[in-house]
């Protein structure tokens, strides 16, 4: 079986403009290098009202227990203006050591690590008791709708068991072997809207405006100490994001004003028991006001954590072998897919460096990405014996 060429496998999948959601042909691609491989396949395209369709892919080689599985997403945020890029975006380009083109380090580099570690695996491995799978979704960078919460439902119908699960993330800050990520924080939206009573400003008592109630409000919230932390995540924090008075005139008090919030929170809440606290505010102080409010919420994702075991600890040692850092277990930054593998299997991050993802000349470092080939190979080495 001839190994692939994970400088060259990057390359081609940069090649796809998979902005999402659209596929542009990537999943396909990928879908036929992984046949080659000798794995069965599925591409999945799932759909809701009001959202645009969505490929993803499920293959798996084997089908004996345990099934290690690889996770990641062929989707990218778009380039912006092309003219600030000092190369195509999508006509990937090697320059002082990097590759560079959208989807470099998030993660069509991971992507290709993955593969390209499968490929030696297998070379070495002709027989081995178990299974590797992919789980490749085009619906990361977007609302996560018609992704991997829809692959996992699809995986929990057909009672496909996956026994842990590696996400290919950039988790590294600055340098290749800096952090894994054993779990992530939760995350509330709060879109609050505030009703007053339309008046003249010159005649205040004949009105209520609705903006003295919402700062009122945000002020409360933005002193509010959710916690200190906990062993293993930091302390939870919110943040106004939006603040909107739509009132062209400048004489007229507003009927409506409207804030966004989010909330970035650790495993001492749930998104319920925060909904608790957050409408216990609302409610007593547009009460005092006078004023009326409605609250909508949007949950990305609860916190999690996948307590360190014996997998975690061997991933920590193959990468510190490789790249002469000990790593962090880490929780920190955003959500990523991990918020829906949890449900089915323990999970962790580990992939390139994150420093230029979503930014002007997306590039990774070719040592990197070499060095994380060989990562992911020692791991399903290490795994499967």
């Amino acid at each position: 079986m001839q190994k692939i060429n994970e400088l060259q496998l990057a390359k081609e999948l940069i090649r796809f403009p998979s902005i999402t959601p659209t596929d542009a042909g990537v999943m396909r691609f990928l879908e036929k290098k992984l046949k080659r491989l000798g794995f069965k396949t599925k591409i999945l395209e799932f759909r809701e009202k009001k959202s645009k369709p969505v490929k993803n892919l499920y293959a798996r080689l084997g089908n004996k227990a345990p099934n290690f599985c690889f996770a990641g997403h062929l989707d990218i945020v778009p380039p912006g203006n092309i003219k600030y890029w000092t190369v195509n975006p999508f006509n990937p380009s090697v320059k002082q050591g990097h590759l560079i083109g959208r989807g470099a380090n998030d993660m069509k580099g991971s992507v290709a690590a993955f593969v390209s570690a499968v490929s030696i695996f297998l070379n070495n491995n002709k027989k081995f008791k178990g299974s590797i799978s992919f789980l490749i979704t085009g619906d990361e960078e977007g609302d996560a709708i018609n992704g991997t919460k829809k692959v996992i439902d699809y995986l929990k119908k057909k009672k496909e068991k996956i026994n842990f699960c590696l996400v290919g993330e950039p988790t590294n800050p600055n340098r290749l072997g800096e952090m894994i990520k054993i779990g992530r924080r939760g995350s509330l939206t709060g879109i609050l809207t505030i009703l007053g009573i339309q008046g003249h400003v010159a005649y205040p008592h004949r009105a209520n405006n609705p903006s003295t109630t919402l700062i009122k409000i945000l002020n409360e919230l933005k002193n509010i100490k959710l916690d200190k932390g906990t062993k293993n995540f930091q302390p939870s924090n919110l943040e106004v994001t939006k603040i909107n008075i739509d009132n062209n005139a400048d004489n007229v008090i507003p009927r409506m004003a409207q804030a966004t919030f989010n909330i970035r929170y650790n495993d001492k809440h749930s998104s319920d028991s925060l909904k608790k606290k957050l409408n216990k505010v609302f409610s007593k102080i547009s009460k005092k006001n006078k004023s009326k409010f409605k609250i909508e919420y949007r949950v990305s994702g609860e916190a999690f954590l996948t307590k360190p075991n014996a997998t975690t600890f061997m991933v920590q040692n193959i990468v510190k072998k490789i790249t002469k850092i000990k790593p962090k277990l880490s929780t920190t930054g955003g959500t990523s897919d991990a918020r829906f593998i949890k449900n089915i299997s323990p999970c962790l991050e580990f992939g390139l460096v994150g420093k230029t993802m979503h930014k002007v000349d997306e590039a990774v470092s070719l040592s990197d990405l070499k060095k994380l080939t060989k990562i992911y190979s020692l791991i399903l080495d290490n795994y499967f014996s």
